[in-house]
């Protein structure tokens, strides 16, 4: 764990280290996530289960290459009823948060006498892919299928890998929670190929969403305008900006609460005050000798844990900023001022109740956020994602001769006189 101070000579050099650190996979997968894309597109569902019996270990053929909608609604009424209640629960709440997004059409005349708007739809069909093994979080199903669900996609399609043939029963019951319409057994690059190009068995889709690995990441990246992507995702991040009234061992569990989905993951803490930042340091340590993910925490928190000591939380916004984290948590008398200041955030948690965690499943915002510093420039997954706007125009006689000289001038200037033509003939030139 790196401990620093903005006090201390050389912080500013230090932390722009912290902030230009790539921490995704330093294995470059590039050229052979594009050798998997461009066998899928060729052979289809025979380079299919060819990849899937290499990666996954077990015949597409024996063990089925879809889940049927029954086996998921079975696995749904199987869950202890607590859990059922909890996902129930979640869906409902990330459901009517998204429903809150849904954007409105547009139609109005302005002054000229033009008529102008904008009407939005739903894509057609959206892939969404789940992890398997370790990985393999209902919640994440649930955050991605919802908003197209809400957003009115007609035609839902899960991709999930199983390991040996193993399927996990919750992502299943999470599956026909949300309304999916197709489970296919296939995971990987590959199978992100085969949602974007289409194979004899899965239809192409429009957009495709959802976390997987760095080849699934790469993937995504290299498909980006065969279809849509929501975003190419890293590894995970917490920012916890907070002051000495905080209770030590709470600030640790929400660092760790990051640390445990990756050894790449990173937990950062901003404070002011130098006793609690040890304070929080020890409680670090306290809690992951009872952790169950230690190993993994262990690794994330040694490799890419911070902590930074402030003159002031005047200083947190500015540092805030440039780290542009996953998730920021304020934990401050009053954290909406701070709130103000933070322009670059993929979600952020205010007061020393809000831990992060409940973001990631029943808040109701989606956990599926720029990592990377990304959220310089990029949102979290909402309905948008799975939508387009279509504008349109209507000209008069009057609104034409309004406008359209104008036009006709630009269109002349830039020498494209079929342009100008198709304008100043309406205009009986």
């Amino acid at each position: 764990m790196l401990r620093l101070s903005s006090k201390a000579p050389g912080f500013a050099e230090a932390f722009s280290r912290v902030v230009a650190d790539r921490r995704e996979s330093a294995v470059d997968v590039a050229a052979d996530v594009a050798a998997i894309l461009k066998d899928v597109r060729a052979r289809g569902d025979e380079a299919l289960a060819e990849l899937t019996a290499k990666f996954d270990g077990h015949d597409l053929d024996t063990s089925g290459w879809s889940i049927d909608a029954e086996a998921c609604r079975k696995a749904f009424d199987a869950l202890d009823p607590s859990l059922r209640e909890a996902l129930e629960l979640a869906a409902e709440r990330i459901g009517a948060y998204h429903a809150a997004q849904l954007p409105e059409n547009r139609d109005y005349t302005d002054d000229t006498g033009v008529r102008l708007g904008a009407t939005w739809h739903p894509v057609d069909a959206a892939g969404l892919y789940v992890p398997g093994g370790r990985a393999a979080y209902p919640s994440s199903l649930l955050m991605n299928a919802i908003p197209a669900k809400v957003a009115g996609v007609e035609r839902l399609v899960v991709v999930t890998p199983t390991p040996r043939g193993e399927v996990n029963p919750l992502v299943l019951a999470a599956a026909h929670l949300a309304g999916v319409d197709e489970v296919w057994r296939v995971g990987g690059a590959h199978a992100v190929g085969a949602l974007a190009y289409g194979t004899g068995r899965i239809a192409p889709v429009d957009v495709i969403t959802g976390p997987g690995n760095a080849w699934v990441a790469e993937a995504k990246r290299q498909l980006y305008g065969v279809v849509g992507i929501d975003m190419v995702a890293g590894p995970s991040e917490i920012l916890v900006i907070a002051d000495g009234k905080n209770e030590p061992r709470k600030v640790a569990a929400d660092l760790l609460s990051q640390a445990e989905h990756d050894p790449t993951s990173q937990s950062i803490l901003i404070t002011d005050d130098a006793a609690f930042a040890d304070a929080v340091a020890a409680a670090v340590e306290a809690e992951l000798a009872a952790l169950a993910t230690r190993e993994t925490a262990r690794k994330s928190w040694d490799n890419n844990g911070v902590i930074i000591d402030v003159a002031a939380f005047d200083e947190a916004p500015a540092l805030a900023n440039q780290l542009a984290a996953e998730h920021v948590e304020i934990a401050t008398d009053d954290p909406e001022a701070l709130m103000r200041q933070v322009r670059h955030a993929g979600s952020v948690f205010l007061g020393r109740m809000t831990p992060e965690a409940v973001g990631d499943y029943v808040a109701g915002p989606n956990h599926v956020l720029p990592t990377g510093r990304r959220a310089r420039f990029s949102s979290g997954l909402s309905v948008l994602d799975f939508m387009k706007r279509t504008s349109f125009i209507q000209l008069d006689q009057a609104a034409l001769e309004a406008i359209g000289p104008a036009a006709v001038a630009l269109a002349d200037a830039e020498g494209l006189p079929a342009h100008a033509r198709s304008i100043s003939v309406r205009l009986g030139q």
